[in-house]
Formats: C-alpha cells, sequence, structure tokens
C-alpha cells in the first residue's frame, strides 16, 4: 500500500517506522528539513521537505496515485485542509486526521466531516483515546491495560503476576482445567522483556510475568484473582492536570457513574480550573501545583484510592505519582510521553500504570491500514505485537478451515471467538464461520501474514 504520512513529529515518525516495517510504501512530508533529514537517516522512507497541505508539495510526493493520507501535523486545521486537498484534488480514497481541540470533537457538529463537507474518514483524537483508555483501567482494578472487544463482550487484559500470585509456577493448562468454567486464553507473556506466545498450554506462569489474556467480561474479576489481583475498584479519584485529558477523564466519570465516583482534579492554571470548575459541577477543581504537599492533601490524597497524573510534562506526572503513593494513595497512573526510555525506571519505582499516548495514537490509526475488515488494533509490549479483533467477512479465504488448517504462524494466536452472540475459546479443531469476530494476538513481524490469512479471496472482487 502506497501511504503518505504529514507530520514527522513523534506519532507521524512512529506511524512511519510501524508502516515501512510491514513493507508499505510510505512518504513522510514534513516542513522541517532537520525532521525530515532525521528521518532519512534512521528509516526506510522517502522524505520530502514541504509544507503538507499545499497542492504540489502532495503532487510531488506522489499523490495522484496513493492509497492514503495520514494527516498528524501539530494543527488541526492543517490536517483538515490536508484531507480537504487530498480529496478533491488527488481523489485519495482514505483520508485519516488527527485532531486534538474539544470544540472539533462535539457531536453536535459531526455532520462537518461529510464527504460533501469536509472530507475526513477517520478522525483520531489522542487525548480522548488515552482518556478512554484509563477509564477502561479503572474499571479492572489491578489491570496494567483494559481493552474491550465486540463492544465490551469481551476484554484483553495486561495484568502483573504477583509474588503472591496463588497460579505462580502453575501450567496454563493446568489453570485452565482447574477452573474450566472461565472463559479465557493466555495470548502471551511478557517475561524480562521478551515476548512468548504460548501455543500448547505447557508454558508455566512465573511470578513477575506481565501477562496477556483475552477473556469473557463477566469473568474478568474472577481471573485477576487467580493472578494475584483483589483491588476493589476505585470510588476516591484525584486527577492531576486539567488539560484536554484530564477534562475528559472528568467528564466521563461525572457521566458514566452519576456522581458515586468522588473525583477531585488539580490544576495549576487558575484560568483553566476556572472554566473546568464551570463545566463540572460534579468535580471539585483545586487551584494548585501537585508537588506541593499542602495541594495534595487538600485533596485528601492519604485516602484516595487512586491517582491519575495527565499533565503534559512527564517528570511532574511521576514526581506526583511517588509523592500521592508516599502519602497514602493506593495506586498510581502516570502519562509518560517518553514511555520507552523510562517504563523500566517507572515501574520499578512503584507506578502501578503508565500510558504512553503516542503508542495508542499509533494504534488507533494502524487498524486502518490493515485488509480484511478488523475493528479494532492495538498496540502491546511497547509496540512488538497487536491484539486485532478481525470480523471474517464473505468469501473470506479462512472460512470453512479449522485453526489447524490455518497454519499460523508460532507468534501468532487466536484466544477467542465472538459467534452468534457466543464467545468460543477455540482449540486447533474449531473451525472459522462467517461474521466470526476473531481475537487474535500478532508479532508485529507475522501482521502481513495475519491480513492475508483473514482477508477476501482474489475472485470475489
Amino acid at each position: 500500500m502506497k501511504i503518505i504520512v504529514c507530520g514527522a513529529g513523534p506519532v507521524g515518525t512512529g506511524i512511519a517506522r510501524q508502516l515501512a516495517s510491514e513493507d508499505n510504501n510510505v512518504i513522510v512530508i514534513d516542513s522541517s528539513p532537520e525532521q525530515i533529514q532525521r528521518l532519512n537517516e534512521y528509516l526506510d522512507v522517502s522524505a520530502v521537505v514541504g509544507f503538507p497541505s499545499y497542492p504540489d508539495v502532495l503532487e510531488d510526493a506522489g499523490a495522484a496515485n496513493t492509497e492514503m493520507i495520514i494527516a498528524v501535523t501539530t494543527s488541526d486545521e492543517v490536517n483538515m485542509i490536508i484531507c480537504q486537498v487530498a480529496h478533491s484534488v488527488f481523489n485519495i480514497p482514505i483520508k485519516i486526521a488527527r485532531i486534538r481541540n474539544k470544540s472539533y470533537l462535539d457531536a453536535a457538529w459531526k455532520d462537518l466531516y461529510r464527504h460533501d463537507h469536509l472530507p475526513i474518514d477517520f478522525i483520531i483524537s489522542p487525548e480522548k483515546e488515552v482518556a478512554k483508555a484509563i477509564i477502561n483501567r479503572l474499571h479492572v482494578p489491578g489491570a496494567m491495560n483494559s481493552i474491550p472487544f465486540v463492544n465490551g463482550r469481551l476484554k484483553a487484559i495486561e495484568v502483573r503476576c504477583t509474588g503472591n500470585c496463588p497460579s505462580a509456577g502453575s501450567s496454563i493448562s493446568s489453570i485452565k482445567e482447574e477452573y474450566p468454567h472461565l472463559k479465557m486464553s493466555v495470548l502471551g507473556i511478557n517475561r524480562g522483556g521478551q515476548l512468548i506466545v504460548p501455543q500448547n498450554g505447557e508454558e508455566k506462569i512465573l511470578g513477575g510475568d506481565e501477562l496477556f489474556f483475552v477473556a469473557d467480561s463477566e469473568y474478568v474479576q474472577e481471573i485477576m484473582t487467580i493472578f494475584g489481583h483483589e483491588e476493589k475498584e476505585a470510588r476516591r479519584v484525584v486527577i492531576i492536570g486539567g488539560g484536554n485529558i484530564g477534562f475528559f477523564i472528568a467528564e466521563e466519570l461525572e457521566n458514566e457513574k452519576h456522581g458515586s465516583i468522588n473525583a477531585k482534579l488539580i490544576e495549576l492554571n487558575k484560568e483553566r480550573a476556572e472554566y473546568i470548575a464551570s463545566r463540572l459541577p460534579s468535580t471539585r477543581v483545586i487551584n494548585g501545583n501537585s508537588l506541593d504537599q499542602e495541594i495534595l492533601f487538600e485533596s485528601n490524597i492519604e485516602s484516595t484510592e487512586t491517582v491519575i497524573a495527565v499533565t503534559n510534562d512527564d517528570e511532574v506526572n511521576i514526581l506526583s505519582c511517588l509523592l500521592a503513593k508516599r502519602f497514602g494513595t493506593q495506586r498510581a497512573f502516570a502519562l509518560v510521553n517518553k514511555g520507552r526510555s523510562y517504563n523500566p525506571l517507572v515501574t520499578s519505582l512503584g507506578i502501578d500504570v503508565t500510558i504512553n499516548p503516542r503508542e495508542m495514537t499509533v494504534s488507533s490509526i494502524l487498524q486502518h491500514t490493515r485488509k480484511g475488515k478488523v475493528s479494532a488494533a492495538h498496540s502491546i509490549c511497547g509496540g512488538k505485537a497487536e491484539v486485532i479483533e478481525n470480523e471474517i467477512v464473505h468469501h473470506s479465504t479462512a472460512i470453512g478451515m479449522n485453526i489447524n488448517d490455518l497454519e499460523l504462524p508460532a507468534s501468532v494466536k487466536i484466544g477467542a471467538i465472538f459467534r452468534d452472540n457466543e464467545i468460543i475459546i477455540p482449540d486447533d479443531k474449531t473451525v472459522i464461520a462467517e461474521k466470526d469476530h476473531v481475537i487474535i494476538l500478532a508479532l508485529i513481524s507475522q501482521i502481513r501474514k495475519v491480513d492475508k490469512i483473514f482477508s477476501a479471496r482474489l475472485d470475489y472482487f
């Protein structure tokens, strides 16, 4: 696939790197010669210096025969114009734009993005993606990650097997034998930075392992206890940072729980704090510095179950979480943009969950580059693998084949199938049927093979 990426910042670079590793023809446009030179040195992509909304720059990049354009510059308005030019001048079929301003995302203006108005096929909002991911984790206490599939009927969970984990030393097959009623499958094990994809059930769970499992949402809490987590869902939450992410989280908590969660928000900027207080009547807003002990005590941090630090400063987020835990907070979530650099350090310091917005944005965009009908795709384990929800369409090559006959690579695993409102934990003899929703874990190097296995036959077209 030929894809133009507009914007060579951290997100654009991450997208280009991922797409290039999957043998796509990638062209990156950015107005900064320094950014383009850096790309040329480190990535196997074509790079063009120029303003990416200019028609002549897009033409020089080969827009006339491009299948997809991804606009992730720092400006919402430039991203919108890029999509308009791509549609009106070059008729590019798929147009994706990163939109961050809350006003543009209001449901009241959704008709703005119709093809006869402003032709954007998919809008990516990093702040909303991060807020949703944090809310999902809050609902599964103890989880490092929680990803809903099939409208929430299934969840893929990342959890650290604690030192008192009841299942430590047990094989995956023995856990299934002990708890036969649980609809659960272990997709992967992150052990010492290496991702293991278990195939035969003989792999043992060790203390300190980070597990990725997919399960019927009804059984997730029970499964968490098997892996050493019996935490209760938080009812007292402190949000640090009143930017778009903090605002979205507080707003969602107000809407979702109708006030049953006691949420407080600490914001340094007085004007912003006043604005949030006027918009969110059920959230107590405190104007002050989250690194100030008096401000933390004013928020009753010692009796808070979860603190969520989402300022735009990694160091403030990390230090705020460490202070909160020192004063009695049970769990701490930190937004860390420099995720790959800081993750090992942050985990060892006792911060429970780190969130990397760049990886989430890349995941949101990459699902639209997949062949077949991919309902969702989420990057895990620092971008080493993806968990995918693939709907089996009419004339897919996989229909009528059992899993063994699919000849999946060893680093690919089907964990669950949703069929006719039922959840199936498959074995090698399970036959794939049309309209199945299949949950798959695959290493990045095998994504194209997965696309090929589950795509429609060529003669269908």
